[in-house]
């Protein structure tokens, strides 16, 4: 068949609004292991009302200060906060931000495995916001690979626990726990599994090689297109540069996350669908990645295919862009949204048989 783009809306059993509810309800309780790097998200908010004299820059005077978890922590509460169970596994330093990580994830009653790394400072990224808009972003970090006796931690953790999981998300931010001798022991404890779990992976440009492989890989259209070596334009390029990460990786699925476009989701090489967006009002696109891949790992552990979990996730993805910060969706909130809505908007934008 040549290549087409045509509707799918209401055409594929499963994509009905009440099905897809009932997909939602039954995330309920399903365990993934999320591996990769925490980072604490540190926000000041209030009002600006007046430039400095000391420098042409806004004052902000703050009337609020909050931490919430980030990075792959994000991804665990955003699989918590959909009903499932994740578990956690990282590093962190031995400091206030790594501590206030353990306190957060203890706190909203995640389980977690952090190694703490003495010489390893946490990542903290504070984010300055005046009426939902964010005026600057500040990051205190240190970018290496785990190694040594974290390494070696994180290959007794996971021998442990990838037997009790179906689905495994990792989520690189590009901060050292992910790298090539991490994702090699991933895949020689799943070697000597009889059912290995599913990977599910958020990249990180830099750290492209060591993806080969996995089941599900999220670039964003940026990404995809650094990854695949051209810059993406337009349905072709998204098309061409998906085309390119399954020769380069020979990954099994993708699913490129396109902002105000929506998502394309490659079922399989010759089979792409796009899923346009619901978001009714975006203020911050803040960890929209984290909630789109817990949302498909949920999805697919759960039974769903890729289009199914694909809709549910960009659903899901489309309120938490509605709030400002790394904020997450409800099943509640998730199941009222697909409810709105008379159908779900799904086309084919390519079809090869």
């Amino acid at each position: 068949m040549a290549p087409s783009s045509s509707a799918l809306a209401g055409a594929r059993p499963g994509l009905e609004p009440q099905a897809l509810v009932t997909a939602v309800r039954n995330m309920a309780g399903t365990p993934v292991l999320v591996l990769g790097d925490v980072m604490l998200d540190h926000y000041l908010a209030g009002e600006v009302e007046r430039i400095s004299p000391e420098a042409p820059v806004p004052v902000l005077q703050v009337e609020s200060e909050r931490h919430l978890l980030g990075g792959a922590g994000n991804v665990a509460r955003n699989i918590a906060a959909l009903g499932g169970k994740p578990v956690l596994v990282s590093v962190v330093g031995d400091d206030d931000p790594g501590r206030a990580i353990g306190g957060l994830l203890a706190k909203e009653d995640i389980p977690s495995h952090l190694l703490v790394e003495p010489k390893r400072q946490t990542t903290i990224k504070t984010r300055i916001i005046a009426r939902n808009q964010q005026l600057v972003r500040v990051d205190r970090e240190q970018i290496r690979p785990v190694e040594g006796g974290s390494l070696e931690g994180l290959r007794a953790i996971l021998a442990e626990l990838l037997p009790r999981f179906a689905m495994v998300v990792v989520s690189d931010y590009g901060k050292g726990v992910v790298n090539q001798a991490v994702m090699d022991a991933l895949r020689q404890t799943m070697a000597g599994m009889p059912s290995p779990p599913k990977v599910l992976v958020d990249p990180k440009v830099v750290n492209t090689a060591v993806y080969a492989g996995v089941d599900v890989l999220t670039p964003n259209a940026k990404e995809a297109g650094e990854m695949a070596g051209f810059k993406v334009q337009g349905q072709a390029g998204v098309i061409k540069a998906g085309l390119a990460l399954f020769k380069r990786l020979r990954c099994k699925q993708l699913c490129i996350t396109l902002g105000p476009e929506g998502l394309a989701l490659f079922e399989a090489p010759g089979l792409v669908v796009h899923v346009p967006t619901v978001a009714r009002k975006v203020f911050d696109v803040t960890g929209a990645g984290d909630t789109v891949i817990a949302s498909l790992a949920l999805g697919l552990a759960s039974g769903l295919d890729l289009t199914q979990a694909g809709v549910v996730a960009n659903f899901a993805a489309g309120i938490v862009v509605g709030q400002v910060g790394t904020a997450t969706a409800s099943p509640e909130e998730v199941s009222a949204a697909i409810l709105a809505q008379p159908a779900a908007e799904v086309e084919t934008w390519l079809n090869i048989a």
